[in-house]
């Protein structure tokens, strides 16, 4: 049972296209009515040797009348892609495609009828609930339909998420990644989240404000020329003195720690770490822990202390997750520079959070060197392009760990395709860190670009 159970969850991730063509690859071409849960039983039923008998099934029998899929609370977040997907849409919205929540086409008459009543349903729920209303806050993860939740638990999907309807986010002009506080409401009998009523508060400032900020594309990239110093003067710091005089960081720094392994990457990362924690407190920092060991986030999380954000997805979970957070990672720093804060982002390891978009990714027909398929750089560069000093007042800099020298030669092109977009490099030498000669930094080849406007600055 557990065995079937890991497989179901497995199959609900994937989408209803995916599935129909496995469902397909076993034997049985599922109807293009069926449900995505009765695809899943299909696939489970062959795979156990069954005939796939059921509704799931290509049939000549007459169209009926079927409600939306009920997820198991094991999927997790699934409930909130599948439940959700078409509440508080209006029936006249673009965004309302000719498909409800398991992709499966209807009549235009019935969905019209059937989104109707779900967003009846839910403004009935709002205005009936005479209970107290409960607080809640957390950072907007925004849907492409145009609703959103709250996740009120970091940045991990969980049970006590609050749905944001689109009504408060076309209100209010909320966008991914941004803190939203509000009253809720607890979750229905017909519902799997509680639901935001009002909003109260974006990013700690009045909601009417946010929709007159500036969007993050529109903001004038320039040169870093404001420098970030690493060096405390606590007789601690000989990587952070090192690093101000090799490769010195600006505020808007797109970076590169380029690292073989065993050369001391976690002890310079948590060198950075401190030094910014004692010499920018105004800056705001995030560490993005990628793919990692538990013990490597505890350390981390104990570095840093409160004066920032750890997020971490350990080795354990699943591909998706990893490029979900750092997603919404990204968007959260993206909204503190709208508001002109510096953010500096630091990620270990990119290389991971690469090959996570790889797994993701759809594959092309274009093969870079070392096997890597051409379209899974899209999402890490896109990533990795966010860091930049802008005109307007604030930045965002993101120092990020690269591996090298470790036999895999799809590692050596995500970091060939990198490096080019990198305006700053700090390699670490395994020879020095053999000879246990810490920090272990490649004087010689570590570099920043437009470096004399920083020292200039210092």
């Amino acid at each position: 049972m557990e065995t079937a159970e890991m497989r179901r969850s497995t199959l609900q991730r994937k989408d209803r296209d995916e599935l129909t063509q496995i469902a397909t690859t076993l034997g049985k071409k599922p109807s293009s009515r069926a449900r995505k849960g009765e695809i899943i039983d299909l696939i489970l039923d062959l795979a156990a040797g069954g005939d796939g008998g059921g509704n799931a099934e290509e049939s000549d029998s007459p169209d009926t009348d079927v409600t939306d899929a009920t997820v198991s609370p094991d999927t997790g977040d699934a409930s909130d892609d599948d439940t959700d997907s078409d509440d508080d849409q209006p029936a006249n919205d673009s965004s309302d495609a000719s498909v409800d929540a398991d992709n499966r086409p209807e009549p235009g008459n019935r969905r019209r009828r059937r989104r109707g009543r779900d967003r009846d349903n839910r403004n009935d729920a709002n205005e009936q609930w005479d209970g107290d209303p409960i607080p809640a806050e957390g950072r907007l993860d925004l849907r492409s339909e145009g609703y959103g939740f709250l996740r009120v638990n970091g940045y991990i999907p969980s049970r006590d998420d609050a749905y944001v309807p689109v009504k408060l986010v076309r209100q209010y002009g909320l966008r991914k990644g941004d803190v939203i506080a509000g009253p809720s409401r607890p979750a229905n009998r017909n519902e799997k989240n509680p639901a935001l009523m009002s909003v109260e508060s974006v990013n700690g400032g009045e909601p009417d404000a946010a929709t007159a900020r500036p969007d993050f594309d529109d903001l004038v990239p320039v040169h870093p020329a404001e420098r970030l110093t690493l060096e405390r003067g606590d007789g601690d710091d000989a990587a952070a003195r090192l690093i101000d005089l090799v490769a010195p960081i600006g505020k808007g720094q797109r970076g590169l720690i380029v690292a073989p392994p065993r050369a001391g990457k976690s002890t310079v990362m948590n060198q950075i770490v401190r030094s910014l924690k004692a010499n920018h407190a105004d800056a705001h920092l995030i560490i993005l822990l990628i793919d990692e060991r538990p013990e490597e986030v505890t350390s981390m999380t104990r570095a840093l202390g409160d004066g920032g954000e750890v997020v971490a997805s350990l080795f354990d979970r699943p591909t998706d997750e990893h490029v979900h957070i750092a997603d919404l990672a990204i968007e959260r720093a993206k909204r503190l520079v709208e508001d002109g804060r510096d953010v500096v982002v630091l990620v270990d390891g990119i290389t991971r959070l690469a090959r996570a978009y790889a797994t993701e990714t759809p594959q092309s027909n274009k093969v870079l060197p070392g096997g890597l398929d051409a379209t899974a750089m899209i999402g890490p560069k896109q990533f990795f392009a966010a860091a930049r000093n802008v005109e307007e007042g604030g930045s965002l800099t993101i120092l990020a760990t690269a591996t090298t020298d470790n036999g895999n030669s799809a590692d050596e092109a995500i970091l060939a395709e990198l490096s080019g977009a990198a305006n700053l490099e700090l390699r670490l030498d395994r020879a020095l860190a053999e000879r246990r000669a810490y920090p272990a930094i490649d004087v010689a080849g570590s570099t920043t670009r437009h470096e004399d406007a920083l020292l200039d600055d210092a």
